[in-house]
């Protein structure tokens, strides 16, 4: 087993596990920052898939933005907010959840189906790609043509993105203050 499949395996094993506490755990705090957690190791994830710049996007836009909106937003939530939260029913399984777990024995039954019978290193598409080289090998020039390309052909949408983005923030800022109507 060579160097990469154990970090895989690793990195999978993290993001597995905190994903399953963020959604089994009632404490909200730790929630939030188990998903920290887990974000973090699907952009590990993304560095082993030689993917380099969505990971570091993951960092920096999940990571760096959203979940800190998510604790903010926790933060300022009032304490009646959070104990009608915190007083939802306990029971793991209930007549109202049933459609959901249904939903999810279907998508394990299909994903253990295809773990199982899918032989990944003779996929047609994967021998063709390997005979023709068309292997992804990593170099600086990838994550610098998305760069120059978000600075010169793609500039006004990148900027139209981040007024809206900087729009949400203030409006979330808004209405949560005390007192704020919407």
């Amino acid at each position: 087993m060579s160097l990469a499949q154990v970090l895989f395996y690793i990195m999978s094993f993290i993001s597995l596990a905190s994903a399953l506490f963020v959604a089994s755990t009632k404490n909200l705090v730790r929630s939030i920052f188990m998903f920290f957690i887990t974000l973090f190791a699907l952009a590990g994830l993304y560095v082993l898939a030689l993917a380099d710049f969505v990971a570091i996007t993951q960092i920096v836009i999940y990571v760096g933005g959203i979940l800190v909106l998510i604790l903010f937003a926790f933060m300022l939530s009032g304490k009646e907010t959070l104990n009608a939260i915190t007083q939802q029913r306990k029971a793991f399984i209930s007549l109202r959840k049933i459609p959901a777990i249904l939903l999810a024995a279907l998508f394990l039954i299909v994903l253990v189906n295809m773990i199982f019978k899918v032989d990944a290193n003779n996929l047609a598409w994967i021998r063709r790609s390997i005979e023709a080289r068309n292997d992804i090998t990593p170099s600086s020039a990838m994550t610098e043509n998305i760069g120059v390309s978000l600075m010169t052909n793609y500039l006004l949408p990148f900027e139209a993105i981040s007024i809206l983005l900087m729009i949400a923030l203030v409006g979330a800022a808004h209405l949560s203050r005390k007192g704020a109507r919407p």
